[in-house]
């Protein structure tokens, strides 16, 4: 009878992908990102090494830089003796030669080059160990609670932690405060010197509505996922640590994400009851905009101040969802400044216009003015597109240097 249960046991664990010595290491989480509900967790604080997952915050950080004008799209960063001897995976860029910031997010995106992450961390930071405390402090500021960075790769060291929790409240972090670079993790396939590097991601290609975001491997952590799920207006975010292999751990995140799929009434009624009637798209909340900044930088020609505001509305604490007002998006607009004046906003679409003239080059621009605090500042708006057309003129606009931001335009209803 002791045989059977055995065996009985060890069948178990392998029909759900973990071993039981990978148990240890496994830790789970599904996300409903548009109420903020946990609706499946285990193990979900428990720390446990992150492995490439840690890429995740290190782009946040090259995201961050890019809008706060700090590097651009095009700037060239050098590849340090350190940064080139780190061990695989990594593009094997040599020490002295230089890799744009758009390559280098594809890298990590794609590849998870290990190289490239030091590269981006010895930029942006005095040194890696000062990138990732910066790392680290950004993390407490999104609510991480429990998440320490030592490097900017997710390479082995004993103090690098992280939990299911934490990583999923870096997902809905990263999209929702960049939702114009966000569409960069759909990325299948990047090409660089020559040589293709496929996602490692599998699932944007084998899973219905998958648009992002990480994978992660070292032997101490196991294989790790986070993913993000968009079907009929609904997005779950599922996390995963300690996959016994990249196979079982891809199978087992379908394998929650269907089972949490099918527990929403709206998703359930638009897959599973016959309508005679078009449906109408399950109301979603709108993902908010920047986190609260305030930039002011002066016109090398007018001498005029620019002034960029955002006052984005709290996000939902993964913790202790706050209800979602039923919202219907009716189209979306793009945010490409805020300016003290009325001239310098009118510049602005010129250029705007200029910089995307395939897109904007007869779309009106509207000047906004707007009261912040003691300012009074004129914000540049475009309106009349979809989602993916606004994102793409944003994304014009920033490779241009410019500030953009893809704002929902909806209807509200009690």
């Amino acid at each position: 009878m002791k045989r059977l249960i055995v065996l009985l046991v060890t069948i178990l664990a392998l029909a759900t992908g973990f071993s039981t010595v990978a148990q240890a290491k496994y830790a789970s989480i599904v996300v409903n990102e548009t109420t903020g509900e946990v609706m499946y967790s285990r193990n979900a604080d428990k720390q446990l090494y992150p492995a490439s997952l840690t890429k995740i915050m290190t782009l946040y950080m090259v995201f961050e830089a890019l809008d706060n004008g700090k590097i651009h799209m095009d700037t060239k960063m050098r590849v340090s003796k350190l940064a080139a001897s780190r061990s695989p995976s990594k593009l094997g860029l040599r020490p002295g030669s230089h890799i744009t910031v758009k390559n280098a997010i594809y890298a990590l995106i794609t590849k998870s080059a290990n190289d490239v992450a030091t590269v981006i961390s010895e930029h942006l930071g005095e040194s890696e160990r000062d990138f990732a405390q910066k790392m680290t402090r950004k993390a407490r500021a999104l609510g991480m609670k429990r998440t320490t960075f030592r490097n900017a790769s997710g390479l082995p060291h004993s103090k690098q932690k992280s939990t299911a929790r934490d990583m999923a409240k870096l997902a809905v972090a990263i999209r929702q405060d960049f939702p114009h670079y966000f569409q960069l993790f759909k990325t299948k396939s990047f090409e660089y010197n020559g040589r293709r590097y496929k996602n490692h991601n599998t699932l944007l290609s084998s899973y219905e509505g998958t648009d992002g975001i990480k994978t992660g491997y070292i032997r101490a952590s196991g294989f790790n996922l986070v993913a993000t799920v968009e079907r009929r207006g609904i997005r779950l975010v599922g996390v995963v640590f300690g996959g016994r292999t990249g196979r079982s751990r891809d199978q087992h995140m379908v394998h929650l994400l269907n089972k949490q799929f099918a527990r929403i009434p709206q998703y359930a009624e638009t897959t599973l009851v016959p309508q005679k009637k078009p449906l109408t798209p399950t109301p979603v909340a709108p993902p908010p905009p920047k986190p609260n900044i305030l930039t002011v930088s002066r016109d090398t020609d007018s001498g005029s101040l620019s002034v960029a505001v955002s006052v984005p509305p709290p996000r939902p604490d993964l913790d202790d969802p706050d209800p979602v007002e039923q919202t219907r998006i009716i189209g979306w607009g793009i945010q490409v400044g805020s300016f003290e004046k009325r001239a310098s906003a009118h510049r602005a679409a010129r250029n705007a216009r200029v910089a995307a003239n395939d897109i904007l080059s007869h779309q009106p621009a509207q000047l906004r003015q707007i009261q912040y605090g003691n300012l009074t500042l004129w914000q540049v708006h475009f309106s009349g597109f979809d989602e993916t057309l606004a994102r793409q003129v944003c994304l014009k606009l920033f490779q241009k240097g410019m500030s953009c931001v893809a704002i929902p335009q909806i209807s509200q209803s009690s």
